[in-house]
């Protein structure tokens, strides 16, 4: 997991009065994150980096989708986000990769709502549309734009750019299909609210 850009955590405590938004790009073996604070329309930049569940896959299913819950967990925990925007999964050719990412993304999505996060959900071509302009850019076009409009000195790693991307998406106010729960929304201190 990545830190700041000076390896500090930073928490909410320290933050002016923003949104602090969680951008999460599932994967089986790496998933990225990002966290961006959004006031107004400005953006600065937090943290990102990757949650890795083993680079060579031998590890069995249930031990690598933990450790997306725990590591999803971990970074809620350091860097206190208020909401998290994760990206839908897309219908692969290969049904077997879809319903792995799936799985992935359950892990990810029950990290998020296990510590009362609310969970909104974007499509890829919404969040391209969102950071780029259009929703076929490639994924340096992404990496380029994301650095652009946090300020960054180098485009960050493709997973970590995805993520960002996310949280981007959703703090321009993209229209989600919904957040997870449709018209009620899991809220922190455990209730349901209307969303």
């Amino acid at each position: 997991m990545s830190a700041t850009p000076d390896g500090t955590p930073t928490p909410a405590a320290t933050r002016l009065v923003a949104t602090r938004v969680l951008g999460l790009d599932p994967g089986l073996r790496v998933t990225g994150f990002g966290v961006i604070d959004v006031s107004g329309s400005h953006l600065r930049y937090v943290a990102s980096g990757c949650i890795k569940t083993g680079v060579t896959g031998d590890a069995a299913l249930p031990a690598r989708l933990k450790t997306l819950l725990d590591g999803v967990r971990e970074v809620i925990a350091t860097y206190k986000p208020d909401v998290a925007a994760v990206e839908k999964v897309f219908v692969n050719v290969n049904p077997q990769s879809t319903l792995l990412l799936g799985q992935a993304r359950g892990a990810v999505i029950c990290g998020a709502v296990s510590c009362d996060l609310p969970v909104a959900e974007y499509t890829a071509l919404q969040v391209k549309q969102a950071v780029v302009g259009h929703g076929k850019a490639a994924k340096e076009q992404v990496q380029h734009m994301v650095a652009r409009l946090l300020a960054l000195a180098a485009p960050p790693q493709a997973d970590a750019a995805d993520a960002l991307a996310c949280a981007i998406c959703h703090a321009h106010g993209s229209t989600g299909v919904g957040e997870l729960a449709g018209p009620f929304a899991r809220r922190r201190g455990g209730r349901l609210l209307p969303g």
